[in-house]
């Protein structure tokens, strides 16, 4: 399911305010509905959260 690769998200990031983790992009209605529905397998914002791109870059 999409929402698992959530958690490997570059936009998915701890809320100190609220203690907990959400989603940074900001999904219009349609995009919303499509996403929770199921209708859609991937985010099309998705990106995976890599720490060492940074490094590989620089090499």
């Amino acid at each position: 399911m999409a929402a698992d690769l959530c958690e490997i998200c570059v936009n998915y990031v701890y809320d100190e305010e609220c203690e907990c983790y959400n989603c940074m992009v900001n999904l219009d209605e349609d995009e919303m509905y499509r996403f929770l529905s199921g209708n859609r397998r991937e985010c099309s914002y998705f990106q995976r959260y890599d720490e060492y791109g940074i490094v590989r870059h620089q090499l």
